[in-house]
């Protein structure tokens, strides 16, 4: 089955479904003389719940840290926000319901009314709502929460309709193998808990909690997004490999690391790794990599209703940094927008948000935002080879409106005494056609280029690329993507600058063909994948994966673009077979 890739890594283990739901709960009402005292069982629950909430929060940072535990704030702020707490009491002494019932009417009505708004980065929200009321209900009603089920056989596989982050929070890696979900998403609260935890995750399975059984073994594979229940031999065999691989990978590094890394005629490829924390830098660096790729710094702003400030984003920069050094480390600004809009975000009413007001966009309406993230990033510099990646650029004038910005947090630091970097390079992240076919222009501003390929498949396609229903359609061997990847890739080199490209195109065995073979000879990927891409860039010849490519751009349509493809990847991978690749 074929889901979401949430959480790198690869585990196989047991089956325990946990299909929990929140419970229904009886329309009651009370007598009028026992409205105060519902009222005060509400406020006990209320009371309650803070306490729990906190007491979790508190442990999260000490197992995982601040900014996981920072998921936990969104909760503890809707147990005093008026919306919540004054509606339920309305009910409660207008209309004589009980405080269970009061309290499960008014969150219907607010997850109608989120949802109702259509905007993506509500479902975090509405995910935290059930958590809360899960909590809360369980509290009026004697109820034990699914976080305090018992996971007392080690080698289990959890697989739910959805997790929250408090049952994410319960997890027991020592028993816990890996989590497999029907709803979810990478940017899930819940997902960013279970990536601290390093547990393989796939979310947006849709259909994987009826299909599975207790007992049934599965294969999670975090990396490609899959699960596989009741492996055969030749699936068991292919998880063996991949599993020593991975766990082998740091023995060898230091002889056969990718920053060695050169294709079998002898061709340079750079091989980085892409980072949703700073904390996994350690893992990327056992497994090789030549550095960072992609620093997502969304982590710094999920479930806050405040912005960072500088001196927590210069500590979570300067970490990262000082892993690599004497290598490139390369830090996105927030993406916000789209489906990823903090609290404090001021999000607005959009149809389609993926089209809407997102990454560089952002930043015009809200430049402060923008300028503290650059100040800090300035004196993280200091530490090492920091470079700045703008996401979603479009046209110059949103590299000319971040280096202005870049140009006055200098000017802020110096007259602030504060130690910076005087010259840190700027990229511009190509994920768009207008991106990709006006990259010459983009060159001549840039210091470098990112194809981002998730977004520049979606975006040329058309596809959704969080739909199970159209991801047969999400297809990065359409001959379109190609034509757009080797027209960015010509630009970079014509303006004599690096050209380099992150996303699951770059992990995928037919997606680095594809991309060295375009000219792209720096990919950035995974922790968990840098053994496997190290591992085929050996064995191919790049003048064969140039031809394959060549063939691709000029392909009629997508199967003969992927013909091409895998007729050079089976030169390079002849004892593998091709396995079909979304």
């Amino acid at each position: 089955m074929d889901g979401f890739a949430v959480s790198e890594g690869i585990a196989m283990g047991t089956v325990r479904r946990f299909e929990w739901s929140v419970p229904d709960v009886p329309h009651d009402t009370v007598a009028d003389g026992a409205r105060q005292q519902e009222l005060t069982r509400f406020q006990d629950a209320l009371d309650w719940a803070k306490t729990r909430l906190r007491v979790l929060r508190t442990k999260t940072e000490t197992r995982l840290g601040p900014v996981e535990a920072r998921i936990f704030d969104p909760q503890i702020l809707m147990l005093d926000d008026p919306e919540v707490v004054e509606g339920t009491r309305l009910y409660v002494a207008e209309h004589r319901l009980s405080a269970a019932r009061a309290f499960d009417w008014r969150m219907l009505e607010l997850k109608e009314r989120w949802a109702r708004a259509s905007h993506p980065p509500l479902m975090d929200r509405l995910n935290d709502l059930e958590d809360l009321k899960l909590r809360v209900l369980g509290r009026l009603l004697g109820l034990a929460g699914p976080w305090d089920l018992d996971l007392a056989e080690e080698g289990t596989v959890v697989v739910a309709p959805d997790l929250t982050p408090s049952f994410a929070a319960h997890l027991d890696p020592a028993k816990v193998v890996a989590v497999a979900t029907d709803e979810g998403a990478r940017t899930s609260h819940w997902a960013i808990l279970a990536r601290s935890l390093r547990l393989p995750v796939v979310a947006g399975l849709g259909s994987v909690c009826a299909t599975a059984q207790d007992g049934q073994t599965m294969i999670v594979d975090g990396r490609v997004g899959r699960v596989v229940l009741n492996p055969d031999a030749a699936d068991r065999e292919r998880f063996e490999r991949r599993r020593s691989a991975l766990l082998a990978t740091p023995r060898s590094a230091a002889n056969a690391s990718a920053r060695t890394l050169t294709t079998l005629d002898r061709t340079p490829v750079v091989l980085r790794a892409n980072l949703d924390l700073p904390a996994e830098a350690d893992r990327a660096r056992e497994h090789g990599a030549a550095g960072v790729g992609l620093l997502r710094t969304e982590f710094l702003v999920a479930g806050r209703a405040s912005p960072p400030d500088e001196e927590e984003q210069y500590a979570a920069y300067r970490g990262a940094v000082e892993a690599f050094p004497g290598e490139a480390v390369i830090v996105r600004t927030f993406d916000l927008g789209g489906d990823k809009f903090p609290l404090f975000l001021r999000a607005p009413a959009e149809r389609n948000p993926l089209l809407g007001r997102r990454g560089a966009r952002v930043y015009r309406d809200e430049p402060e935002l923008l300028a503290t993230q650059i100040r800090a990033l300035l004196r993280a510099a200091v530490h090492g080879d920091l470079r700045i990646m703008v996401p979603m650029v479009d046209t110059p004038d949103d590299l000319r409106f971040v280096r202005r910005h870049v140009e006055e947090a200098a000017d802020r630091l110096r007259r602030a005494g504060k130690p910076f970097a005087s010259a840190v390079k700027l990229g511009a992240a190509v994920e768009t056609p207008a991106a990709a076919l006006h990259a010459p222009e983009l060159a001549a501003h840039a210091d470098f280029l990112s194809i981002g390929t998730n977004d520049l498949v979606q975006y040329a396609l058309a596809v959704d690329r969080n739909s199970r229903r159209l991801a047969p359609l999400l297809d990065p061997l359409h001959p379109a993507v190609p034509r757009l990847i080797a027209t960015a890739a010509r630009a970079g080199r014509s303006a004599d600058i690096e050209v380099s490209a992150c996303g699951e195109m770059a992990a995928r065995p037919l997606g680095v063909v594809l991309l060295l073979g375009l000219g792209v000879p720096t990919l950035s990927v995974a922790w968990s994948s840098l053994p496997e891409v190290a591992r085929l860039v050996r064995r191919l010849r790049i003048a064969d994966a140039r031809k394959a490519a060549a063939e691709a751009v000029a392909a009629p349509d997508s199967a003969a673009a992927r013909r091409a493809v895998e007729a050079c990847l089976a030169q390079a991978r002849p004892d593998e077979p091709i396995r079909p690749q979304r």
